[in-house]
């Protein structure tokens, strides 16, 4: 079953349609970010499905399969190694900041997020991620800040963007850092959002027709989306959300979706190979959502796929020698727990990821490019070489939307 949900089958005509060039614009957008998601990857997710079947391959994921592929360099404004808001804003706003800046150039002056400039010309807007709205990705997408840590004053920005949508985690801290601010909630109920704990609540909200809707997990269960690994009956994924985000903003302007897999970089930071590989195949069931929609709208839905930074230093083979045993990593059921209380069961998934044989050189981002893929109209303008900064400008470009 796992293995089934992304075997997309491009038949040659719609291979060649989907390597739209500048034809008509889109009129509905999905830009995904896989947070932390480098070739390295995504190699080792479909190594994994290949292992699933007994073989020695590469089964391919939903958008490794789209027809237009490139590769995005991720440096930011001060250092070769991006961290996640000065390549979020990159990603967001066609502009380079300094790590930990989110929205601003490297001079404090605040950059516009493209998902502005397409809401101005009547667009919906969602934002989607499975960690909180305040982390450094979603809130490149609608939040200026100097420092992508001032979560409290990020979350503010919402309720003057008007966006549509908004679903996935919720929030770090919904009375700010001391505890002594107005709750988020309240806040963003006056600015004319409708909250749904969960899908059955979403529905009902869909039934009355509410403009704007953000949904989070069920009631009791806050903060971010649970690893796929450690998912309980009743979590919602990033597959719900986007099917959501779809549901609740399609219509006759179309829209435009940013959704992120948030925690392949989690899962990257902890060396964490198994919850690693399975966060990446849960972020490509969520592509899979999108390739759906698109099939039904070939001529005007375009999916771009990329990351904004490559996390851990992952790679398949460690030390020396010629083998990749992923078996070896079947026994774990949870991820890589801290603190310091969870070391024993740390302990048994490093020993894991050697077994495995798949290494890990450092506990952070590194500065390799990461991959790009695109299909529908438009999309041929993704291939080949670019930098992060270039994407949004494209995705303007191909919407026929001014960049200034």
């Amino acid at each position: 079953m796992l293995i089934s949900l992304f075997a997309i089958g491009l038949t040659a005509q719609e291979w060649q349609r989907g390597r739209g060039g500048m034809g008509q614009p889109p009129k509905f957008v999905f830009l995904f970010i896989g947070d932390g998601m480098g070739f390295s990857q995504l190699s080792l997710a479909e190594a994994y499905l290949s292992t699933l079947k007994g073989e020695i391959a590469n089964e391919a994921l939903s958008f490794t399969k789209f027809p237009v592929m490139g590769m995005a360099t991720t440096y930011s404004a001060n250092s070769y190694i991006t961290c996640s808001s000065a390549a979020g804003t990159a990603l967001s706003t066609g502009f380079k900041t300094k790590n930990n800046m989110l929205g601003m150039a490297p001079d404090t002056t605040a950059l516009e997020s493209i998902t502005y400039k397409i809401h101005r010309t009547g667009v919906p807007i969602g934002i989607v991620s499975s960690v909180t709205m305040d982390h450094a990705t979603p809130a490149a997408f609608y939040a200026s800040a100097e420092s992508r840590k001032q979560y409290y004053d990020i979350a503010l920005q919402i309720p003057q963007t008007g966006f549509e949508f908004y679903g996935g985690g919720d929030f770090i801290n919904p009375t700010g850092k001391e505890r002594d601010q107005r709750d988020i909630y309240e806040i963003l109920k006056e600015g004319g959002y409708s909250i749904a704990k969960g899908l059955k609540e979403y529905r009902e909200l869909k039934k009355e027709n509410r403009e704007k809707i953000m949904l989070f997990q069920n009631e009791g269960k806050s903060g971010d989306l649970p690893y796929a690994l450690d998912r309980e009956k009743g979590d919602m994924c990033l597959s719900h959300v986007v099917a959501a985000a779809i549901g609740h903003l399609y219509g006759t302007k179309g829209f435009f979706i940013m959704a992120e897999g948030g925690k392949i970089d989690w899962a990257g930071h902890s060396n964490d190979a198994k919850a690693n590989l399975l966060e990446t195949l849960d972020f490509a069931a969520a592509v899979e959502v999108a390739f759906r929609f698109y099939s039904k709208y070939p001529n005007e839905t375009l999916i771009v796929v990329t990351a904004d930074h490559e996390t851990g230093g992952l790679a398949l083979g460690r030390e020396k020698g010629y083998k990749l045993d992923l078996t070896q990593l079947e026994e774990q059921k949870s991820s890589k727990k801290y603190p310091e209380s969870d070391e024993s069961d740390n302990a048994k998934i490093v020993e894991m990821n050697k077994k495995a044989n798949v290494g890990w050189t450092t506990s952070s981002h590194t500065g390799s490019a990461v991959p790009v893929f695109a299909i529908g109209p438009g999309s041929r303008n993704f291939s080949g070489r670019m930098d992060n900064t270039e994407i949004p400008r494209k995705i303007l470009q191909v919407m026929r939307i001014p960049f200034e």
